[in-house]
């Protein structure tokens, strides 16, 4: 059998899908069905207006479940392009952990307005840069974004089902 490359986006892709649906099963497994069935529903998924995208709201006990955290979209010191070269700038950064890539190989990541409360925002990373992404466009400096849980919260907004 022949193997052929892919390109990144794509392997990219391939292991998101992957994470996520190991872990649904894996949810879907944990405790009796009266431990796993759900008393009200964990996540409410609002169409928001002039949008293709939706706002999800969690429950406490979703949040706690998927573990989630979030950091700062914060400023740092990087070098001007990827390759190294020139003086180092000052360069809207996120960590790598934030930065989601769909289907298509666009990258996004979800953001934490409230508390409970995500919105998954279009991002254009310029380079990678160790453990943080290099952005040229994506949110403001200071707001929350999901390190942990993204995956989940992607699934859910797109209707990955267990």
């Amino acid at each position: 059998m022949q193997h052929r490359e892919q390109p990144t986006g794509q392997r990219i892709t391939h292991w998101v899908v992957g994470v996520s649906l190991a872990a649904l099963a894996l949810s879907a497994c944990a405790g009796t069905p009266e431990e796993t069935a759900p008393h009200a529903e964990s996540v409410k998924i609002e169409s928001m207006e002039g949008s293709e995208l939706a706002q999800l709201t969690l429950t406490d006990q979703a949040a706690e479940r998927l573990d989630i955290q979030t950091a700062p979209v914060d400023e740092a010191m990087v070098a001007a392009t990827a390759t190294g070269e020139g003086a180092l700038v000052q360069r809207r950064v996120v960590p790598y952990a934030a930065v989601l890539y769909d289907r298509a190989g666009d990258t996004w990541a979800y953001t934490n307005p409230r508390p409970l409360v995500f919105i998954r925002q279009a991002i254009t990373v310029d380079y990678i840069d160790g453990h943080q992404a290099v952005l040229s466009a994506g949110p403001d400096i200071g707001t929350q974004v999901v390190i942990v849980g993204a995956t989940e919260l992607f699934g859910a907004e797109v209707g990955v089902d267990h």
